[in-house]
């Protein structure tokens, strides 16, 4: 997979993977991060997370709802965590191969464009 700017992976469709191709590679993982703002790979290069403080429980609530709509959409699920009633934290892999595929990082893209009501 070639380094795709913000923008081209926002304009793509994660494809459906049923398993039997090769997990992305750590370092072309990194470099397709360095495009996609506060994600951060996993120790193990097998997973993407980012995290968020929402202004409160309802903001968190609210933002969870339009990931959960937009992955539904693409047909490709994150995982989802709420802690301390505001803390928001999104991991992307992808379960069939267990590690990176370029749907994680297509829905990374279009998961950073969602408005989300931040703690100033």
């Amino acid at each position: 997979m070639s380094t795709l700017t913000v923008d081209e992976l926002v304009r793509k469709k994660c494809s459906p993977c049923e398993g039997g191709i090769p997990p992305v590679p750590a370092d072309e993982a990194r470099a397709l991060l360095t495009h996609i703002e506060g994600w951060k790979l996993a120790d193990d290069g097998t997973r993407i997370k980012r995290s968020w403080t929402a202004k409160n429980f309802m903001a968190a609530i609210d933002f969870f709802n339009k990931v959960a709509e937009l992955a539904e959409q693409d047909g490709h699920h994150p995982d989802l965590h709420l802690e301390g009633y505001r803390n928001v934290s999104i991991e992307l892999w992808t379960h069939a191969i267990g590690g990176l595929s370029e749907n994680d990082f297509i829905l990374a893209a279009k998961i950073n464009q969602l408005p989300i009501k931040i703690k100033k």
